[in-house]
């Protein structure tokens, strides 16, 4: 029987065009759901995100039971998960867009806006740039290097180093990927990022955490 995949319409993603990557990544049977009882039952999930921590920890905790689904089925099912852009960010303690807002806290850190140490930087940080893997590897050669296409503002500093699987580098380093048991998260956009982004979904859908 062919995996189903989850993927979460909190009212802040580019769903539709995850939606094709995923397929033309390979996917068999991608899901686009609101409904919790469709996540709990999901093989894997994917949390997309675009606009602000504030609004799209607003979306996803808006739809009752949701991240208490997502949490059962990730953290006990053992169900592996992917989040894009903000849906990485939604993984971290807190986010400070627009003022202190709770997020999953699923890899400890927060949220920052991106300081800009050089007039020539440029934030928000958008286009293609390179992404690194980390040192330790907690996604186990899921993230490989190559160039991906970012747009974010805000980025991730996790509090241990040991959950950055990818950097990549905007006027000093940033996180591009976080990763800890069966759970990651990339700041940059794999649907956009070509032949690098659905390399990286394709196998996505293989991940055997």
């Amino acid at each position: 029987m062919a995996e189903v995949l989850a993927l979460i319409d909190y009212g802040a993603g580019n769903l539709h065009s995850v939606a094709n990557a995923l397929k033309a990544a390979g996917a068999p049977h991608v899901t686009v759901t609101a409904n919790p009882d469709v996540v709990r039952a999901a093989d894997r999930i994917v949390l997309p995100g675009v606009g602000s921590f504030k609004a799209c920890a607003a979306g996803l905790w808006g739809i009752p039971h949701m991240v208490e689904g997502m949490t059962e089925r990730v953290h006990v099912g053992g169900a592996p998960f992917l989040g894009i852009c903000v849906g990485m960010q939604l993984l971290a303690t807190r986010g400070l867009e627009h003022g202190e807002t709770e997020g999953l806290d699923w890899i400890a850190g927060e949220v920052r806006l991106i300081e800009r140490t050089d007039p020539a930087i440029k934030v928000p940080h958008m286009g293609w740039n390179d992404v690194s893997p980390g040192l330790h590897d907690p996604a186990s050669g899921l993230v490989e290097a190559g160039e991906a296409y970012f747009l974010h503002s805000y980025h991730f500093a996790p509090d241990d180093g040991r959950t950055v699987a990818a950097m990549t580098d905007h006027g000093g380093g940033l996180v591009a990927a976080v990763a800890r048991d069966n759970v990651v998260g990339v700041q940059f956009h794999p649907e956009k990022s070509q032949a690098y982004g659905l390399a990286l979904l394709s196998r996505f859908l293989e991940w055997k955490p």
